[in-house]
C-alpha cells in the first residue's frame, strides 16, 4: 500500500503546497481521497496516473472538491469509458452533481455518486474495505478508513519438511489454505504448520475535523493516520472556531489510538517554512513517528509485523 501526498495545504494553495488530495495505490487498486483545485496536475507531476475508479470526498469545501470538474474533463479528453464512483457525505449528492455539470456539460462515461454516513462501507474490495468514519467540521463531513483483511498465518516450512516429512509441493498449498492433508497414514491439520492469522494494514484519512473520540476509535492501532493539523497550539482558539485541529491535538489523537505513524496535513499558509514546529508539538504527546509531508512525498504503509 503506497500513499502519495498530492496536496497538503490548508484552504488555499501556496507555491510549495497544493490544496487537499491524497492518492493510494492499494496493490493495483487506485484510490483518490479529496480533489482540491489542481489535483490533476499533481497526479501528472508525481506520476500516479489517472486509473482511478473511486474518489472519496471528505466534505465539500472548495479546497477539497474544486479539482473534480477538471479531473473528469481530463478523463473525457483521454477517451475514458470506465465508470467512476464518487463517495461523498450524506446529503451532498446534489451539490456534487451540480459541481460536475457546472459548465453545462456531462462526462461521457458513467459517474456514480454514493452518499455515505459514518459506519457505511464505501468500497468492499477483494481483501480490504473502505468505510466512512465520523468527523466534526463546519459542514457535512466524513473521514475514511482503508482496512485490510487478516492475512494467512506464516507457514512453517522447516517443521513441515523436517519434522513431518512432507515434501514441498501441492500439500503445502492445501495446508496454507486451511485444508487438512493425508500424509504417511495420518491426517495433518493446518494449525500444525500454519501460525495464527496476521493483521492486515490500516490507513486512516480524516479530512478536516476537530479531534474527536470517533476518530480515535476508528484509528485504533492504525499503521498510518493522516490527520488535520491546520494550526500550531498558539492558535488553538482559532482551530476550535473553524472546526480544525492543532498539531498537538492530532498528536493526542494518535497517542490515544496507538497508531504507528502520524502524518500532519492541511497545513495553514502561516507555517510556511515552520513545519518542524508542528511536528515537534505533536511529538510532545505522541512518541511514535510523526512527520509533515511535502507534496509529492510517497509513503509505503508496512505490515504491522514487518519490523
Amino acid at each position: 500500500m503506497r500513499v502519495t501526498f498530492l496536496g497538503t495545504s490548508g484552504a488555499v494553495p501556496t507555491t510549495q503546497r497544493n490544496t487537499s488530495g491524497l492518492f493510494v495505490n492499494k496493490d493495483g487498486d487506485y484510490l483518490l481521497f479529496d480533489c482540491g483545485e489542481g489535483t490533476q496536475r499533481q497526479m501528472m507531476r508525481f506520476g500516479t496516473g489517472f486509473s482511478v475508479d473511486h474518489l472519496f470526498v471528505t466534505h465539500l469545501h472548495g479546497d477539497h472538491v474544486l479539482g473534480i470538474p477538471g479531473l473528469l474533463q481530463t478523463f473525457d479528453f483521454n477517451d475514458r469509458d470506465a465508470p467512476i464512483a464518487i463517495h461523498t457525505p450524506a446529503g451532498t449528492r446534489g451539490n456534487v452533481r451540480q459541481l460536475i455539470e457546472a459548465n453545462g456539460t456531462k462526462p461521457s462515461f458513467p459517474v456514480r455518486i454514493n452518499e455515505l454516513s459514518a459506519g457505511d462501507v464505501a468500497l468492499d474490495g477483494e481483501d480490504y474495505t473502505v468505510r466512512a468514519i465520523a468527523t466534526t467540521h463546519r459542514c457535512a463531513s466524513v473521514g475514511y478508513v482503508v482496512d485490510e483483511d487478516d492475512r494467512k498465518g506464516r507457514f512453517d516450512r522447516r517443521k513441515a519438511e523436517e519434522e513431518l516429512g512432507i515434501p514441498p509441493g501441492p500439500k503445502y498449498s492445501k495446508l496454507h489454505r486451511g485444508e487438512p492433508i493425508e500424509h504417511d497414514g495420518r491426517t495433518i491439520q493446518p494449525d500444525e504448520v500454519v501460525g495464527p492469522p496476521r493483521p492486515g494494514r490500516t490507513f486512516v484519512y480524516t479530512g478536516d475535523t476537530r479531534p474527536i473520540d470517533a476518530v480515535v476509535e476508528a484509528s485504533a492501532d492504525a499503521d498510518l493516520l493522516v490527520h488535520d493539523a491546520t494550526f500550531a497550539q498558539d492558535r488553538a482558539d482559532r482551530a476550535q472556531a473553524t472546526a480544525h485541529s492543532t498539531a498537538r491535538e492530532a498528536g493526542q489523537v494518535a497517542a490515544d489510538a496507538g497508531v504507528r505513524a502520524l502524518a500532519l496535513t492541511h497545513i495553514s499558509t502561516r507555517y510556511a517554512g515552520q513545519t518542524d514546529r508542528l511536528a515537534a508539538e505533536a511529538g510532545e504527546v505522541f512518541d511514535g513517528e510523526v512527520f509533515v509531508p511535502e507534496d509529492g512525498r510517497e509513503r509505503e504503509v508496512a505490515f504491522p509485523d514487518s519490523e
